[in-house]
């Protein structure tokens, strides 16, 4: 019998899989602890871990049992508050194996608020290094504010070993000092990460020891000072699967998040401190708790003695704190050893099936960052993957792509720096004038733009967490096999995108025209519509909804926009409008009087405009259709040009000023009845082989078009590039990308949500990253000369391309 897939993971990783000491193995705590994983592969435990349903129980019933008061008070309920928040700092201390002789340990609203309270409380100084590796979060490099607005130095550091760490033999890591940055004329802290939260990477706490005890043996006589050294180690991530050894190492500051941990509860995390680190901290601030007594109207205060109290302001998060203890109970019973060795297996099974990939053409498809090479490099990585693909033709997949088919499969991961720009700068190979020179091109994190001057400015990351399967991790794998794995020596699957020759020939006519009145909402059919001055069809997206913040409200964010339906009475001069969740229809009029309506200016997609808006009776009408507050406001008019992007054979639209009235890119959007036909043959093919869900049909509308035409063969219109309806002329601006507002449907007036279509159309629209489906046109001029303002569209009227 042929060994399963499951079966030769077993055999390699069973020793370390699962929990088969514990009281659940890894089947049975997904299968009574994480229901709600049941279509859902979660592989982001670096950004947040999971909650167990059975510790959720717990939590509820302990906060439904017990009264817990305020622990500054004296009450009976308070005091027992006091004694479960001091049993919970010993948890605490006791996961990091800290005598409570030498450490303290401070809650905080997380791990970033701890290690900002070292930042503004260190005693910094011109005679003070902050030292911080490469790789380091942005929480942790943050601190350099602090010291260099106090005249240190701040000095970032790789580390790497020099030779593979045996057991037995001496301490082989190197350290590279990069340049000293300095603000004015420079105690000695170095900043450490546990685990690189961008490739997984750990690091030997031995150096803290190294660093304490003789630092110019590793950092040399010109970086090291007469003075002492403290360490800061920022185990956020880390302390999931192996938390610092306190008892061994002699860290002096470690930052805590109890999120990474359990998944809850969040806005709480931890500094641990050494005692006698503490007493060098200098506060300014106090407040209620921090203090033993102070005078409002003349300069005394006498602060608490306590670390603990003397650090924590205000009331601290006491039913949060309560809540510890169900979490460390989850972990305890499955042993933190276990959990590493059970995440381990996983991380690496998966970095060694994804660098293993290839496509047809011999080339490889992962690029991994980070040592992952062999077994013994196991010990040295944390449960993350992090990795960039690559076509057959060496050119690299957008990160974004790779996130919205993850998400289409039902995978949730993360992508981009992970706020980590010295990693990700030093993994992905890009020089300060790359970054400076991306950044002054308007990139900024959680952007889309993925590739800039043909290079990833971020990755994709994957990472386990104690609740992890390997039906997980095999799932992730064969995604990434089915979606980017070219099995012939072609550039990727976008060729089927490339217009079909021989449509000269073909009788195309124009099935319907619809309008939309208002960004986002629903619009209307017409036999017959007239074309504006700028050539777009009349009225068309010539509203739209602004929030109270100044946001411009989109169905992509508010789905209940779709439920607004509209309606164009151009004899009445009026437009009438109805939603399912207002009683009255609404009716405006299309003719503005200078008095009814104030003029302001908004921006929109980086462009400034004159609207109009309405009184306080409509926007009250609006606020109610949507359930939330908003205003309506009405385009001015404007001039915009549009330019073509041919690459690789496929047009991009790309506006040099703005879009058309409203219109996110082109005047119009045309899709074909033949395209939408061969889709929904897609559909009903992928349902009977349970790819997607129960819904087999879409029809047009769902691609919210203005025109659609019949005739042809499927897809015609890709290759379209100047087409002419009656005696009107257009040219195309390319494939209209789509994204996931095509798998709402609404439903007896409710907004449904799917994946599809756009999971099967991800199956073969796809190219360089985007998912194309109709295409976009701009009114075009004839032989340079305008046409004609009072032109109308009729349906029925034929369609001749080029």
């Amino acid at each position: 019998m042929a060994t399963t897939a499951k079966e030769q993971f077993l055999q390699q990783f069973g020793e370390h899989y699962g929990y088969p000491n514990a009281p659940k193995t890894i089947d049975q705590i997904r299968a009574t602890e994480f229901n709600r994983l049941q279509d859902l592969v979660y592989l982001d435990h670096a950004g947040a871990t999971l909650y167990s349903e059975l510790q959720m129980e717990s939590v509820f019933k302990d906060l439904t049992n017990n009264v817990y008061g305020n622990p500054h008070s004296q009450s009976d309920s308070s005091s027992a508050t006091l004694e479960i928040v001091r049993d919970a700092r010993q948890q605490v201390l006791d996961y990091c194996n800290a005598s409570p002789k030498d450490y303290k340990c401070i809650f905080t609203s997380g791990a970033t608020a701890a290690l900002k309270l070292v930042g503004e409380s260190f005693p910094w100084s011109c005679n003070s290094n902050f030292m911080y590796t490469m790789e380091n979060h942005n929480s942790v490099l943050g601190i350099r504010e602090y010291a260099l607005d106090q005249g240190a130095a701040a000095i970032a550091v790789d580390i790497e070993d020099v030779n593979p760490r045996i057991e037995g033999e001496n301490f082989s890591t190197k350290i590279s000092p990069h340049q000293v940055q300095r603000r004015k004329a420079a105690g000695l802290l170095e900043g450490e990460t546990m685990e690189c939260n961008f490739s997984g990477l750990r690091f030997d706490l031995d150096l803290a020891t190294i660093i304490k005890e003789d630092p110019s043996r590793i950092l040399g006589t010109s970086v090291c000072k007469n003075g002492r050294w403290l360490v800061l180690v920022d185990a956020a991530k880390g302390s999931a699967t192996m938390p610092p050894d306190l008892s061994k190492y002699p860290v002096d500051f470690v930052a805590l998040s109890f999120y990474k941990l359990f998944g809850y509860p969040t806005g709480l995390g931890a500094l641990i401190v050494r005692n006698d680190a503490a007493k060098l901290l200098k506060k300014s601030y106090f407040s209620g708790g921090t203090v033993a007594a102070s005078i409002a109207d003349i300069d005394f205060i006498k602060r608490r003695e306590g670390i603990e109290e003397l650090f924590e302001d205000g009331t601290a998060s006491f039913l949060s704190i309560a809540s510890l203890h169900h979490g460390f109970k989850i972990l305890n019973s499955l042993t933190v050893s276990a959990i590493s060795r059970h995440t381990t297996s996983l991380a690496l099974y998966t970095r060694k099936t994804l660098l293993a990939l290839r496509h047809g053409n011999g080339s490889s498809v992962c690029i991994l960052y980070g040592p992952h090479n062999s077994m013994e490099t196991c010990h040295e990585m944390g449960p993350v993957v992090s990795f960039n693909l690559k076509r057959s033709d060496g050119s690299w997949y957008g990160y974004r792509e790779m996130e919205k088919l993850a998400s289409l499969s039902g995978i949730q991961l993360r992508t981009g720096c992970f706020c980590n720009p010295g990693a990700c700068a030093k993994y992905l190979g890009l020089s300060h004038t790359d970054l400076i020179s991306n950044t002054e091109a308007g990139h900024v994190c959680w952007d889309d733009r993925d590739i800039i001057n043909g290079k990833p400015v971020g990755a994709v990351r994957v990472s386990f967490g104690y609740m992890s399967t390997y039906e997980d991790a095999k799932k992730l794998v064969d995604f990434v096999t089915s979606s980017f794995v070219s099995p012939q020596n072609h550039v990727d699957n976008g060729k089927q995108l490339k217009g079909v020759s021989g449509f000269l020939d073909t009788c195309y006519y124009l099935k319907s025209i619809t309008i939309y009145p208002i960004k986002s909402c629903g619009g209307f059919s017409a036999r017959s519509w007239p074309l504006s001055n700028n050539g777009s069809l009349k009225h068309d997206r010539e509203w739209i909804l602004k929030s109270l913040s100044g946001e411009i409200l989109t169905l992509k964010r508010v789905p209940e926009m779709g439920l607004i339906s509209s309606f164009i009475d151009l004899s009445q001069g009026m437009l009438f409008i109805e939603s399912p969740h207002c009683k009255e229809k609404l009716q405006i009029r299309l003719q503005l009087d200078s008095y009814d309506s104030a003029i302001q200016d908004i921006e929109l997609q980086g462009q400034r405009y004159k609207v109009y808006s309405y009184s306080n009776e409509t926007n009250a009408w609006f606020s109610e259709a949507i359930g939330r507050p908003c205003t309506l406001l009405r385009y001015s008019g404007s001039n915009h040009e549009f330019m073509l992007d041919r690459t690789n054979d496929v047009v991009a639209c790309k506006d040099t000023n703005s879009a058309v009235s409203f219109a996110n890119e082109g005047q119009f959007l045309l899709v074909s009845e033949e395209s939408v036909s061969d889709l929904n043959k897609r559909l009903c093919s992928d349902v009977q082989k349970s790819i997607c869900g129960t819904e087999t049909q879409v029809n047009a509308n769902r691609f919210r078009p203005n025109l659609v035409v019949s005739g042809g063969r499927p897809y015609d219109e890709d290759g379209w590039r100047d087409i002419r309806i009656g005696n009107q002329y257009f040219r195309s601006l390319g494939g209209c990308n789509r994204c996931q507002v095509i798998n709402r449907s609404l439903n007896a007036g409710q907004v449904q949500k799917s994946k599809e279509p756009l999971a099967t159309l991800a199956s073969y629209r796809r190219v360089k990253g985007k998912i194309l489906f109709g295409i976009l046109l701009k009114y075009a001029s004839v032989n340079g000369e305008q046409q004609q303002c009072d032109s109308w569209l009729h349906v029925g009227q034929e369609v001749h391309p080029d």
